[in-house]
């Protein structure tokens, strides 16, 4: 269910990036402190990147990302970086180091590639419910009505109307 659920994620990101202009995209957001749809969008698809580039090194330090200027700025430059995404989710589960720099000092944390998905798609909605605000000024822009939603709520929104 997990894999399922970051690609209907990075869907309706892909989506909606196919519905905005690359100005509209990079124009700054009054609401999110000036930051752009492209900046989240960027955001969102490195944390992806990183994880899987150092899948293979089973060492993961997010900090560390490329921070590529080009996917902040070009919807569709970055709808190609979430759709090799999307290629390239499905690995074995193995351990995984996580490695950050918090106040000066190097911090370890033992995890695993699942469990850094799953860390990836609740990261990736956090920002989709931000895209979801700086939206409110772009005109004739359709998003799915869970777009940012968590999954959780989701649920809890089904049960509530039974």
């Amino acid at each position: 269910m997990l894999i399922p659920s970051i690609h209907k994620s990075l869907t309706e990101l892909t989506l909606l990036l196919n519905q905005i202009s690359n100005e509209d995209y990079a124009r700054p957001c009054t609401e999110l402190s000036h930051a752009t749809i492209g900046e989240h969008t960027r955001h969102i698809i490195e944390m992806f990147q990183c994880l899987a580039t150092n899948y293979e090194l089973g060492i993961v330090n997010y900090d560390a990302r490329a921070r590529n200027i080009q996917i902040q700025t070009n919807t569709h430059y970055a709808v190609q970086q979430l759709l090799e995404i999307q290629q390239n989710l499905v690995k074995e589960n193995k351990h995984i180091e996580l490695q950050q720099l918090i106040d000066g000092e190097k911090i370890t944390i033992q995890s695993n590639y699942n469990r850094e998905l799953l860390y990836n798609l609740e990261h990736c909605i956090h920002h989709q419910a931000l895209i979801k605000v700086a939206l409110l000024q772009c005109k004739n822009i359709s998003i799915d009505v869970n777009f940012g939603v968590a999954r959780s709520t989701i649920e809890y929104r089904k049960q509530c109307v039974q």
